[in-house]
């Protein structure tokens, strides 16, 4: 099995960051009424800032393809040329489409070369389960280099308008029409941007590398319940029915396509079951807890940072608070996208030195899915 090599890592972040009280001017408020939980939602996630692929007037400036090509190009350059480039993989939560894929599009703006396409679409995890693909296509000597990426578009689905036939139809049951706190939630959590890795079977000849030393993913779909969900809508049993099970008119009236979130479900279970297999993970990889430099947790909100924190101390496999890094307050929480913007990050200021451990961690809360990567700075 060959080593393998994160050796450049890029981003995109459209337009200017938006401050938290710009927010509801470019999304929107539902019937005209500002929402009444987002300031209880920002006080939690401590986002600051975030990137919309919006204008001001909250029309599309770019399309997620578009964002996830710009941050492949920028890995390239005459030295390393986009024209070597084998296989690209490309995970998101929110393709432009539902056909063709999310890989394929990004493939033809690029306008480069046949190459190798996978795309993986599913919630944060979807960007490692890309990244797990490019790492292991060139570990098994199938490539020599590859492209992972992480992106999303969340923006259009959270435009107000998107909500407002639910709000009349609310209004003609003579009900509030206020949209459920479950679709309320993400609108004030998740932003747009891109980021992308090149990984390759030899590191850089000069300065950094980051050789990724395993990539672990599992899904804890058979034991919980959905907790995040788009394009359907969930029953009180738990089960879910789909949009294709539904009519256009239902669609509309009940907001299908937008982001759904279970809170309660959320909090009572993506704490426990990260940290149970962080536990497995230190005891199958004999991981030396205090040779760890650097701890990357994907949160959604700093609202779970002390509960994992905790958990994770409670099973004995502990990491020290000073050694985590997120940037989710600068660059908002950016799903697929925002492990590798905090990798980015690291990297592009200089933070990372030679020998030192890395891991990062991505929960998913669609159906609970969890992905840890260790990585070693060489």
């Amino acid at each position: 099995m060959k080593e393998v090599y994160i050796t450049r890592l890029s981003k995109f972040l459209p337009n200017k960051p938006v401050e938290n009280e710009e927010m509801e001017s470019i999304l929107g408020m539902v019937d005209g009424k500002a929402s009444r939980a987002r300031l209880k939602i920002l006080g939690n996630n401590k986002i600051k800032t975030r990137y919309y692929s919006l204008d001001e007037q909250g029309r599309s400036t770019h399309s997620n393809a578009q964002m996830t090509a710009a941050a492949v190009a920028e890995l390239f350059d005459e030295q390393f040329p986009i024209s070597k480039l084998q296989l690209l993989a490309c995970g998101t939560t929110s393709p432009d489409q539902l056909l063709p894929n999310h890989a394929a599009m990004v493939h033809g703006i690029l306008q480069c070369q046949p190459v190798e396409l996978i795309a993986a679409t599913g919630a944060c995890a979807a960007g490692m389960q890309a990244f797990k693909y490019a790492w292991m296509s060139i570990r098994c000597g199938n490539t020599s280099n590859a492209v992972s990426t992480g992106s999303e578009k969340f923006s259009a689905w959270m435009l107000a308008k998107k909500f407002q036939p639910e709000a009349e139809n609310l209004k003609s049951l003579d009900e509030n029409p206020i949209i459920a706190f479950e679709k309320d939630f993400l609108r004030w959590m998740l932003s747009d941007g891109a980021s992308a890795a090149l990984f390759q079977d030899k590191p850089n000849e000069t300065g950094l590398s980051l050789r990724v030393d395993w990539v672990e993913i599992a899904s804890y779909a058979h034991e919980l319940e959905t907790c995040m969900y788009a394009g359907a809508i969930k029953q009180p049993d738990g089960s879910t029915t789909g949009w294709i099970d539904m009519t256009p008119e239902e669609w509309a009236q009940h907001s299908v396509f937008s982001f759904k979130q279970d809170t309660r479900l959320l909090g009572k279970n993506i704490v426990p079951s990260g940290a149970k297999m962080w536990k497995e993970l230190v005891e199958r990889y004999n991981i030396n807890l205090d040779e760890i430099d650097f701890f990357l947790p994907h949160l959604s909100s700093e609202f779970f940072r002390l509960k994992i924190d905790e958990e994770i101390t409670r099973l004995g496999v502990p990491i020290p608070l000073e050694k985590w890094f997120t940037n989710l307050a600068n660059v908002g929480n950016v799903g697929t996208a925002s492990p590798y913007l905090m990798l980015e990050e690291l990297m592009s200021t200089g933070r990372f030195k030679k020998g030192q451990k890395v891991v990062m961690m991505v929960p998913e809360s669609a159906r609970f899915s969890y992905a840890y990567a260790h990585i070693t700075v060489v």
